[in-house]
């Protein structure tokens, strides 16, 4: 039985390690917050958010899939939530089984461990079937329609009184019946463990039938090693059913960690709904367009990460950027420009793992990759200066980036003079624009900004961060050509009260 709850076709490798590019991704987007906010304390859902967050489809109608799932988790969230919790009280009463067997290396242990077992699984997936019974008409997608259906087929009432029958067998409350045959040197082999024998009939008439000759030996109480021999024999002919029983369990036990897994991601999608519906900000479902094409409009586009952190809410931003390759945000120092750029790579992950996204209306192009080169503090550990290692992480994207990827860059190459800053700048946007890559851009250099400003390229889109006339900053982008001053000076004269001679 497989969920198919993530994907049509297979499941969720949770055993896959993040790159290093993804821990950048985390740290320059701040997604820790939003991970904490998805797992609501449960480190499991912590783990699986962020694996599956950071694992981008690669295609619209992988997004759809899951979008529309997710769309009746949204409109079913006690089923869901429910069914999560069913699946993590199997996997913690399996392991109970688990540990309640010290000798689980003997085919007789393995054996009652594996029914008792078996027959915890069998009350569980009863109590899925029957949450499939009671709910499966509310569902729509095509994901929960073919995992209901799953269920509904696979989990009948024949295969439950099938299974039922077989476990109340293997308890052996009539003793084992086993066959074996002579081998070398007058050695036991071939063991089979065998059907006991039907009893049809009154007690009559299996008195009086004819019964096969049969002889019988007793071991004495106190004859050990007779008994540890006898249990030897009744071991060797219950061990291919005691494996063939213990790998069913594993089947059912893979089925209900991966359908953990994948419902995890769900409730971790429906705990940050609700922590945005109560503070009333927007949330759509995202419209992905081929990677081919270069689409990039959203209304209303927020940091849901910084949302998650402060009281009030965050300002959104009406952005159209279609057919650009190139978006350079320039304005004044803390006007909201890392911001704007951290909303537009937290919301492109979230449209490629199939979630809403924090705005009004949000529509983008597939990137074959998300990468980020944000500045760095001061680190007294490094080995070289602070431009050295912007270089060095610069080389490191470069070997790995593709064509359709989307780069975020923020402050880069601003630990050397602008002159030279901004020619380093330029030759490697134009190197990434060549490759067809996206790439978005908030700088101080204006040399850099205003060079690229000057060519009037189509492909390219200017925005600036508002400042009233007062110094007040709105946190709003809009398009303008990139100025020569960040207006510092506000900042100074917030601090020290005056403006600078």
């Amino acid at each position: 039985m497989k969920a198919l709850l993530l994907y049509k076709d297979k499941d969720f490798d949770m055993s896959a390690e993040l790159s290093r590019f993804d821990e950048a991704l985390i740290r320059d987007l701040e997604l820790s917050a939003m991970f904490k906010a998805m797992a609501k304390e449960d480190r499991f859902i912590a783990e699986a958010v962020k694996k599956i967050v950071l694992t981008s489809l690669r295609d619209a109608e992988s997004i759809r899939y899951r979008q529309d799932i997710l769309k009746d988790c949204i409109n079913n969230p006690e089923v869901i939530r429910s069914m999560y919790a069913l699946a993590v009280e199997t996997i913690k009463s399996e392991k109970e089984h688990y540990f309640g067997i010290f000798s689980r290396d003997h085919p007789s242990s393995i054996l009652h461990r594996s029914v008792d077992v078996l027959m915890m699984f069998v009350n569980m997936l009863k109590r899925l079937k029957k949450t499939a019974d009671a709910h499966s008409d509310k569902f729509k997608s095509e994901g929960f329609k073919v995992f209901f259906g799953m269920i509904k087929r696979e989990l009948s009432d024949d295969y439950f009184g099938e299974v039922q029958d077989h476990l109340q067998r293997l308890k052996f409350n009539q003793g084992v019946l086993i066959s074996a045959e002579l081998g070398k040197s007058n050695t036991s082999d071939n063991y089979v463990l065998r059907k006991p024998h039907e009893t049809k009939g009154g007690w009559v008439k299996r008195v009086l039938s004819k019964r096969p000759q049969e002889y019988t030996f007793y071991i004495a109480e106190r004859d050990e090693s007779g008994a540890k021999i006898l249990s030897g024999l009744r071991d060797r002919g219950i061990n291919l059913v005691a494996n063939a029983l213990a790998q069913s369990n594993d089947h059912i036990l893979s089925f209900f960690n991966m359908l953990r897994t994948e419902l995890g991601f769900y409730v971790g999608c429906l705990n940050l709904y609700d922590r945005l519906a109560a503070k009333g900000e927007p949330v759509c479902f995202p419209d992905p367009a081929d990677i081919k094409e270069r689409r990039h409009s959203f209304a209303g586009l927020y940091d849901v990460c910084l949302t998650l952190l402060i009281d009030g809410k965050v300002v959104g931003n009406d952005v159209n950027a279609d057919n650009k390759d190139l978006v350079i945000i320039t304005g004044a120092n803390q006007g909201g420009k890392s911001t704007f750029l951290r909303s537009v790579g937290v919301a492109q992950l979230m449209m490629q793992c199939g979630m809403f996204v924090p705005a009004e209306s949000f529509c983008a192009n597939i990137c074959g990759g998300l990468f980020t080169h944000f500045k760095r503090e001061e680190d007294a550990s490094m080995k070289s200066g602070k431009f050295d290692e912007e270089l060095s992480r610069m080389s490191d994207i470069v070997d790995n980036i593709k064509p359709g990827s989307m780069i975020l860059f923020n402050e880069s190459f601003a630990a050397t003079n602008e002159r030279e800053g901004s020619e380093i700048a330029r030759q490697i946007t134009g190197a990434l624009l060549e490759k067809r890559i996206k790439v978005f851009f908030v700088t101080h250099q204006y040399d850099f900004a205003h060079g690229y400003h000057m060519k009037r390229a189509r492909n390219s889109l200017f925005l600036r961060a508002e400042r009233q006339p007062d110094g007040t900053r709105t946190f709003k982008l809009t398009e303008g050509e990139p100025l020569e001053t960040a207006y510092g000076e506000d900042l100074y004269t917030e601090i020290f009260g005056h403006t600078p001679q």
